[in-house]
Order: structure tokens, then sequence, then C-alpha cells
């Protein structure tokens, strides 16, 4: 074994296990050391709740219905495919929940007011929203000078799609002086990570304009939750080939902590190095853009990002590339 093998080898037990305390629902994490002392589950939280699902014909928002229809909840499933959504109503259903269909595609503005009405209509009010549907691209700043397109999509995705629905739904919400809007971001948000600047941008505003909002409803029983995701191994991801070999969470274990978020209701969820990186940003930016920049030297950009999906498989990371990876956990490159 060489030396940098021997340096992965020796990281990636400690590493990897802080990261996982903090990302994944464990009896020592403090979101569920609050879960314990309030006596909550999972099924509590969702008994006679009516919970929207964006995303949820696949990854994240796929397990997270599963999730809570084995609890027994009730969810409201949204996606634009409508075969893939009917396969999850099944699944919720066969766990022992309630599911509803509502296709829509999100980036038609007059679709979502149109899904916001009907919803409304047919189910009398959405107590946890789910923003989980999302659209991520990996492109350094060199391949977007032509690419303006890349930060709208993004940003009407991320950013104006949530909103919509917030707009719609939180009136009832503060009517009724309950409700919880969980938005899946991102620990790139939190990190910076190179190459996403239009995927974090998105997230960052989603993130930005939470904080307002919660800061107007503190008192309303509203509770905005921002879940730093790190990297999930979704039909996103895969254009990076490179990511084959690196840690990632599973879908189950992402919706594991989203319903982790829906009983405990923290103001924010993230993996342990997203609040190292935040921390030690706010303190001093410059060490982090150094560590910034060596991974984005480090990490190419994809045959997609360049314009060539058909060109093969990338190659196996190295293992300089793994032990940046194992020490920077749970981080996209």
């Amino acid at each position: 074994m060489n030396p940098l093998s021997k340096i992965v080898a020796a990281a990636r037990g400690p590493v990897q296990a802080v990261n996982k305390a903090l990302t994944r629902p464990a009896a020592h994490t403090p979101h569920a050391v609050a879960r314990m002392l309030r006596g909550g589950s999972l099924e509590e939280a969702v008994r006679g709740r009516i919970v929207l699902i964006t995303g949820a014909s696949s990854g994240i928002g796929h397990a997270t219905a599963v999730r809570i229809g084995a609890a027994g909840g009730t969810v409201v499933l949204v996606a634009r495919g409508e075969e893939k959504l009917r396969a999850t109503a099944a699944e919720v259903e066969a766990a022992g929940g309630t599911a509803h269909v509502h296709p829509c595609d999100l980036t038609d503005m007059d679709a979502i007011d149109a899904l916001v009405a009907a919803v409304l209509e047919q189910h009398g009010r959405v107590d946890v929203l789910v923003n989980n549907a999302g659209r991520s691209i990996r492109r350094s700043l060199a391949l977007s000078y032509e690419r303006f397109h890349d930060f709208e999509r993004t940003m009407q995705l991320n950013y104006f799609a949530p909103l919509r629905l917030m707009l719609g739904l939180l009136p009832g919400m503060r009517e009724r002086r309950f409700g919880q809007v969980v938005n899946i971001s991102s620990i790139g948000v939190q990190t910076k990570v190179p190459r996403f600047g239009a995927y974090i941008a998105s997230k960052a505003a989603l993130d930005t304009l939470s904080d307002a909002f919660q800061a107007e409803t503190q008192d309303e029983g509203v509770r905005f939750t921002t879940v730093h995701m790190p990297l999930v191994r979704t039909p996103m991801i895969a254009p990076t080939t490179l990511y084959d070999n690196f840690p990632t969470l599973t879908p189950e274990e992402a919706g594991a902590v989203v319903c982790d978020a829906i009983v405990t209701r923290p103001r924010r969820f993230s993996p342990a190095f997203g609040r190292v990186a935040s921390f030690a940003d706010s303190i001093t930016p410059e060490i982090m853009d150094f560590v910034r920049n060596r991974g984005f030297k480090m990490f190419p950009d994809s045959a997609a990002a360049k314009g060539r999906p058909d060109a093969g498989a990338e190659q196996d990371a190295s293992v300089a590339q793994r032990v940046f990876v194992e020490f920077t956990n749970g981080n996209h490159w």
C-alpha cells in the first residue's frame, strides 16, 4: 500500500463517522435526541397531515413518500411524469399510506398555480410542503460564457417553482397557525463548490428567502426547514460518472433525513463538513478559496459538460482525488 493509500485508509473511518453522525438519522444525532425528548415519531408527525412532495417520482422524493406512507401518512405526489408518479403512489399505498397523484410541470408558473388550486380544492390544505424537485448543472465558468440559459433554468426549477408553491400554500398554513416547509438544499451552498455556480446560487436564494419568511412567521406555528443534503446517488448526478467512485447517501438514507426533519422541525439540517466549511468561510474565506481552488484543479469537467455526452466513461478516481474526497465527505466536486 503506497503512502497516499494509507492516508485514505486512515482518514476514511473517522471522517465518514463524523459526517454520518450529523447527516444520517441515528440514535445519537442532535435531531434524534430532540425527537426522543419530545417523544415524537414519524407516525405521530404525519398522522392526519397532508404532505406535498415535489420530485416524487424518483430519488429522494420517492423514498420520502414511501417512508411517510409506511408511517400511515397522506402524500400528494408532484412531478412531470404521471406514469412514474402512479408507480410511486402504488408503493406508498402498499406500505400502508394514502397517495394522491398530481402531475405538474414545475417550470410552468401557470401550471403551478393550477396545481395549488386543485390540491386545495381536493384536499383542503397542505400541512407540510417538501420542495424536493431540482436541477443540478456541473459546468465550469470557462464553459458557461455562452450558456446563460443554464442559470435561468436552474433558477426556475430550484427557486421560482418552490417560491410559487410557498406563496400559494403559506396563507393557509398561517391562518391555521401550523405548517412546515422543508426545502431540500445542498451542502454546496455551505461549501460554495466550483463548477456548480448556477446550482448553488439557486439553492442559496431559496435558503435566504426562507430565513426572511421564517422571521415573519416565527410566532405563527409555521416552520421553514433547510436540509443541506450531501451527495446522493440519484439520476441527477448520473452524467458525472466520476461520482461512481465517491461515497454517497442512498435515496433511502436521504429520505430518512427528510422524514427526521419533518419529525423534529429543525431550522437547518446539515452534514458535518458543510457546517465546518460554512464557519471557516465566515472567518477566513481566503483559506476556503484555496481549498476550493485545489478541488477545482483536481477534478475535470465531465464529457457532458463539454458537450460530448457520448464520449464514454471517465477515468477512475486517482488516489489523490480519493484523499481529497474523504476529507470533504459528502461534498460534490
